[in-house]
């Protein structure tokens, strides 16, 4: 079952966003979106994450907010306070979960692209988060507190990826490594995006590319991940 839901953020404030609960739940898990806003596609990831049994909450960082072009979502990224998403909406949408104590009363998070840079943050900085799995994004290196990630962390690195480059993946992996993190790193012969269906088609943009077989094994590789750690 899914619905939108209104959670509190730890300085108080109410906080919306989607919550698809799994109906026999293993544990929990917050989803974070890629720059396009809380949309169909990642809804869509919150109903597999639930039907895997990992309740899902996805925050709705843009408050009701969408868009499907590329100029608007990267207007829209750009005037998001990283700082605040991640100590507040993503923070708060991990205490919500904990709070129910689904399962194992573990609890994940998971982002892509944007949502991806975020899970960083947010991991470095939620000592409630049990894991963390990475989708093709990050911050500045500079941003990434390595001592800070108490977690194992899961990444999925597109080697053809135009918005994060694969040599700035290399100097966070030696900073990872050098810190002692729990990290497992995976590198797939493809473009940014290429676990989003929809990016395929006409209507997709130029530097990103879908890829089914090699999605597939991510999500694999994510779910063994998660099942181990949750």
């Amino acid at each position: 079952m899914s619905q939108r839901i209104q959670f509190q953020r730890p300085d108080g404030a109410s906080s919306p966003g989607h919550l698809a609960e799994a109906a026999r739940p293993l544990g929990a898990i917050v989803v974070i979106q890629e720059w396009w806003g809380l949309n169909d596609q990642i809804r869509g990831v919150a109903e597999r994450f639930a039907s895997a049994g990992f309740t899902a909450l996805v925050p709705d960082l843009y408050r009701g907010k969408s868009t499907v072009e590329e100029e608007e979502a990267n207007h829209l990224k750009s005037d998001l306070d990283f700082a605040d998403a991640a100590s507040q909406d993503i923070r708060g949408a991990l205490l919500h979960l904990k709070a129910l104590k689904l399962g194992s009363g573990k609890v994940g998070i998971t982002g892509f692209c944007m949502g991806g840079a975020l899970t960083w943050l947010s991991a470095q900085g939620s000592s409630e988060a049990d894991a963390a799995v990475v989708w093709y994004g990050m911050p500045p290196a500079k941003a990434i507190d390595a001592a800070k990630l108490k977690l194992p962390v899961q990444a999925h690195w597109a080697e053809q990826d135009e918005f994060f480059a694969i040599d700035q993946v290399d100097v966070l992996e030696a900073k990872l490594k050098e810190a002692g993190v729990r990290y497992e790193g995976h590198r797939y012969l493809a473009r940014h995006a290429f676990a989003n269906e929809t990016a395929q088609g006409p209507g997709r943009i130029a530097k990103t590319q879908y890829d089914a077989a090699w999605a597939q094994l991510a999500w694999d590789r994510t779910m063994r991940f998660l099942g181990k750690h949750l």
